[in-house]
């Protein structure tokens, strides 16, 4: 379990880094408001990153062992995508994944963005110098929202405005940060 959230934290931090995997998350991270349903808001294209997880077999670990470490870490998660709950105690807020931690996550206030990665212990956050506390209220959504309830554009409209830029691109070099740098990435004007 602690070897699967630690390589959920790297899987997770790079589909807010790299901006073809962040195609693939955006969807998780396009509703306005927060609840139990936006957990339910899960990608189409998870084949995109299952590489992260390729460690655990090549470790020893069996199948079954690593498909029921998923399986719990994803369902720790559920819960905590809510509003109705406020704080846990002291203890369990410096180790866990809580919901005051996850709504940060989830904000698309400037201070939080890409912050608290993750997935039942966000012992790695503070580690790896990527936790914000929840200091103040939170907007939801993405920084640019969409607006439309059709899940196929929810689910691949960052997906089409990557081609789009890929094509209108003048290089090689330039197609290439389009998909694999930051979202948001542009070429610096020549």
């Amino acid at each position: 379990m602690v070897l699967w959230d630690f390589l959920y934290y790297w899987d997770h931090r790079w589909m807010h880094e790299v901006r073809l995997l962040w195609a693939n998350h955006v969807t998780h991270h396009s509703s306005q408001r927060y609840n139990l349903s936006t957990a339910l808001r899960q990608p189409w294209s998870g084949f995109l990153t299952f590489w992260v997880f390729a460690p655990m077999p090549l470790l020893g670990y069996a199948s079954k062992t690593t498909m029921r470490a998923g399986q719990l870490n994803l369902l720790y998660q559920y819960w905590i995508h809510t509003e109705a709950i406020d704080r846990l105690p002291a203890a369990a807020e410096q180790v866990l994944n809580t919901p005051s931690h996850h709504r940060v996550h989830h904000g698309a206030n400037q201070q939080y963005l890409d912050k608290n990665y993750g997935g039942i212990l966000i012992v790695w956050d503070r580690l790896f110098g990527t936790f914000e506390p929840e200091v103040r209220r939170i907007k939801y959504g993405l920084t640019k929202n969409i607006k439309t309830y059709n899940p196929l554009r929810i689910a691949y409209h960052e997906m089409a405005d990557i081609a789009r830029d890929v094509r209108s691109a003048g290089n090689m070099r330039d197609r290439l940060g389009y998909v694999l740098r930051r979202p948001g990435w542009k070429p610096v004007a020549r």
